[in-house]
């Protein structure tokens, strides 16, 4: 029924997000320890580390796909949910968040819009529920 890849402007997006958060919050950290002087350096670190963990990781994210059949959720690794053991589907800081029934999470990542997804899965879980009754 469809396909979830990660999206290359979110992905990138959102690491730099992650290193804007914690270039502000070591430097409040270095302000509080009263060293200063050492924000720069701190920050560029912090780019320089999340620019380099982004490359590292970027062809495990985009090799990572979800497929949504009529009956299941088929993620990475093998991990699959069936429709009917949904229990919460929502969008959490524009990734999707996918609960279960007995509790297990799964999180696809790094998408370019997440409000759809998370319509399709619903939707697709609605249809499932009716065919199951």
């Amino acid at each position: 029924m469809a396909v979830f890849t990660a999206d290359k402007k979110r992905y990138w997006t959102d690491h730099a997000v992650l290193a804007v958060i914690g270039a502000v919050l070591v430097s409040a950290v270095l302000f509080w320890l009263g060293k200063p002087d050492q924000v720069v350096i701190a920050s560029f670190a912090i780019v320089v580390g999340m620019a380099a963990r982004g490359l590292y990781f970027r062809s495990e994210a985009f090799a990572r796909r979800w497929q949504l059949t009529d009956r299941r959720l088929i993620g990475p690794q093998g991990k699959q949910v069936m429709l009917l053991q949904i229990d919460a589907v929502r969008s959490l800081m524009g990734d999707v968040q996918v609960v279960t029934k007995s509790g297990d999470k799964h999180l696809i990542r790094h998408l370019a819009d997440a409000g759809p997804v998370v319509r399709e899965i619903e939707s697709a879980r609605a249809a499932r529920k009716l065919v199951a009754k």
